[in-house]
Formats: structure tokens, sequence, C-alpha cells
């Protein structure tokens, strides 16, 4: 039986993709749990930048907010948002982790609303922030959501921030930055990446517990899969120590 529960999981698998001297844009939760265990483990020279300003910080514990003076601790920098995103519009965020509502086989973000009817949405969302800003500049977008068909939808009733937006080479055409855009989507059950060619989300990794079949059933549109498929590999003891006792010991985040 595993000794780690779902938010655990996704944490330690996003933190796994993050190497050592690279740059993250993040928020708060999840993400910026992930970055703060790349930082304590395998990545020590991660830079961490917060939507709101703070840039490199060294994270004592888990902030509450993007202006959180937590996300300003031993920094490098404690800026605004405006100096944040231009950073991003400069090429020089590597990573960052965005979310939203719902996510098509693309890899398009919804975080405004649910309907058609805009002024009048049956459910409407915080919208963008700096979703757009991140998904737009970044080179490598990622995201960390549950798995299940209603979030993992054909078509997103509202395109807040471009994936690959209609796949080939649209996202290029648009004139947003050559090369960038989404890279890994990290599930409860799986995790995806994107095929190079028509830019159709994948899968590449199973979580343990979970089958493909599995992971197929809970998305709305039907998932590519990568020639060899692997088991994705479970939070190590080190790494669960860390994220428990060291970043999130009151389950702020891991106790979702």
């Amino acid at each position: 039986m595993a000794n780690y529960n779902t938010m655990e999981l996704m944490i330690c698998t996003a933190a796994r993709e993050l190497e050592d001297g690279a740059s993250v844009g993040v928020g708060t939760g999840a993400p910026c749990a992930a970055a703060m265990l790349a930082q304590k483990t395998k990545s020590p020279n991660l830079v961490i930048l917060f939507e709101a300003g703070g840039a490199a910080p060294l994270i004592p514990e888990m902030p509450i907010s993007v202006g959180d003076s937590r996300t300003t601790w031993k920094a490098l920098m404690a800026s605004s948002m405006a100096e944040i995103m231009e950073t991003a519009c400069r090429g020089q965020l590597d990573y960052t982790f965005l979310g939203g509502a719902q996510i098509d086989m693309y890899g398009n973000l919804n975080s405004t609303r649910i309907g058609n009817d805009h002024q009048k949405p049956k459910v409407r969302f915080p919208g963008s922030g700096g979703a757009n800003d991140f998904g737009s500049f970044c080179w490598r977008m990622m995201v960390m959501t549950p798995q299940d068909p209603k979030r993992f939808t054909e078509k997103c009733s509202y395109v807040t921030t471009p994936g690959w937006l209609e796949g080939g080479d649209s996202r290029a055409k648009s004139g947003l930055p050559l090369g960038a855009g989404p890279y890994k989507i990290i599930t409860n059950m799986a995790v995806m990446d994107f095929e190079p060619a028509s830019k159709r989300m994948r899968i590449i990794a199973v979580n343990p517990g979970y089958s493909e079949k599995d992971v197929q059933d809970n998305c709305g549109f039907e998932l590519l899969k990568a020639a060899k498929i692997v088991e994705n590999a479970g939070p190590s003891e080190t790494e669960l120590s860390i994220l428990r006792d060291q970043i999130d010991p009151y389950r702020y985040v891991i106790g979702r």
C-alpha cells in the first residue's frame, strides 16, 4: 500500500522536472511546493520567481500568497509584477506551472468561464492573472491537475492561456516565441507530453496503481500514446521527509 497521497505524488513528480540552474515562475500551492522540493534536493541553484515580484528567494516555509513576505526571503530582488512579466517576455524563464478549469488536447487552458455567453456564463472563474503572460512566453509550461473528463475536454469554452492552439505550427504562426509552449501535464494518474509534429497530448508514463485505460477513461478526448510508456516512480522516502517536515509541515497543500 502506498505511503503517500495523490498531491505528494504530483509534487514529487513535478520537482524532478526542474534541473539545477533553471528558472521557474510559480504561484503558491502545489507548484511552489514542487519548486521548493527541487531546490532542497537535486537543484540547489534553481531560480524561483513569483508573479508579485519575488526573484530567487530561499523560501523558509510555504507562503500563502504570491505577495507573502516569504516569497522574498533572502531573494536577489523584491520587484513587481511588471518586472517579472518582462523577465518572461525577454525569454529568461525556463519553466512555469499553470492550471485551469479546462485543458484541451493541445494544452490550451481555460480559467475564465464555462458557457458561450461571456456576460452571463454558467460559471465564472478568476481569469488570467499572470497565466496568459507566463504561458505565452515561458519556454516550458507545465500543468499539475487531477485527471477527469470534465477538466480534460475536447474544446475549451474559452482560451485564457494559449497552448499549442490548434496544433501543428499554429502557435508559431500566431507570433508567439518559436519553441515555447506546453511541455508536461502531471496528473494523479499519469504524465503526458505533446507529440512533436501534431502537438497533441500523449501518455508517456502511468502512475502506480493506474493503467493506460484508466487514463483514457478519465479524459474527454483521445490521447496519443508514446512508443514506450513507462511506470512513473512514486515519491522516495527522502522526498517525502523533506516535503512533510520542511516544506509543508502544516499540510496546507499536501493535506488537500
